[in-house]
């Protein structure tokens, strides 16, 4: 199980960015996955989830309505738009499996956190 976050890059406050989470070894309807980021000195933290078998979806309070999740299941990948970016959402930015449960983010982590994907957000 193996997953690859890309997309990340330099923006102005108030851009938009889409992020792109590409799974290899496994079949995407098969497994949960979630956004986490990372800002620098501070704790990593749950973005979105996505369960494309029925695209059922949940959001952070920081995000909710500026960012959407989807997932293409012909190209196996997961999708995070991000639209009204502002400096407060730069960070590295993690793709990996999910199960429920957890907090304050419902959802904990399975996989490895890979590299990740720097965005940045100027103002």
């Amino acid at each position: 199980v193996q997953l690859q976050a890309s997309g990340g890059g330099l923006v102005q406050s108030g851009g938009s960015l889409r992020l792109s989470c590409a799974a290899s070894g496994f079949k995407l309807g098969s497994h949960t996955i979630g956004w986490f980021r990372q800002a620098s000195g501070k704790a990593r933290e749950g973005v979105s989830v996505i369960r494309p078998s029925d695209n059922s979806t949940y959001y952070s309070e920081s995000v909710k309505g500026r960012f959407t999740i989807s997932g293409d299941t012909a190209k196996n990948t997961v999708y995070l738009q991000m639209n009204s970016l502002e400096p407060e959402d730069t960070a590295v930015y993690y793709c990996t499996t999910v199960r429920a449960g957890g907090r304050p983010f419902p959802f904990t982590a399975l996989g490895s956190w890979g590299q990740g994907t720097l965005v940045t957000v100027s103002s």
